[in-house]
């Protein structure tokens, strides 16, 4: 059976540096043997969690449908901004809702627990949106994941893509592969 890998940005922005990643990443991916799906979380509007809106009106359709994707993958690779030296609040909120149980004979954290992933980002800054990786792999790994200890911040993100999509720079281009390839061996 084939692993299947999902690969989104923490930015749901049309032009987002960090969508632009993710799916060169995605399109790297397709290079090995694996089943990979982009994910748009512009295409899954959640509210803000909150847990008296969940007990009145349960969980939004759109996070059940994408809790399914998850559930059904071997692991996952997120292209992080970096919003004041942490993760994006569509980023956190979609793992609030997705971390929920939705009905009692599911298994806890069931679409992140000892899943594979991978962390990366960009910015137009010199460290590419580094800051942020780090809350994001401490909140991914108190969750159950496996977060590849390899990561990429590709920094001056105005200049790292080419008209395709894709990466400049050689060695960042490499290091990307090697990053995907740790993610499929453990996923």
């Amino acid at each position: 059976m084939r692993k299947k890998f999902l690969f989104l940005s923490g930015s749901t922005r049309k032009d987002s540096f960090n969508t632009t990643l993710a799916r060169y990443c995605a399109e790297v991916a397709k290079t090995h043997d694996v089943d990979v799906e982009f994910v748009d979380l512009a295409d899954y509007p959640m509210p803000i969690f909150n847990q008296d809106l969940e007990s009145e009106s349960g969980a939004p359709e759109t996070a059940k449908a994408l809790k399914e994707k998850f559930v059904s993958a071997n692991g996952f690779l997120i292209a992080s901004p970096e919003y004041n030296s942490t993760i994006t609040p569509v980023l956190k909120n979609t793992i609030d809702w997705l971390s929920r149980k939705y009905d009692d004979s599911e298994p806890r954290l069931v679409c992140f627990s000892d899943k594979a992933a991978a962390i990366v980002s960009t910015a137009s800054g010199v460290l590419g949106g580094l800051r942020g990786l780090d809350p994001l792999r401490l909140l991914l790994s108190h969750i159950g994941v496996n977060v590849v200890g390899k990561q990429l911040a590709v920094g001056f993100a105005q200049e790292a893509f080419d008209e395709k999509g894709k990466l400049v720079s050689q060695d960042q281009a490499e290091a990307i592969n090697t990053i995907i390839k740790t993610l499929i061996r453990i996923g």
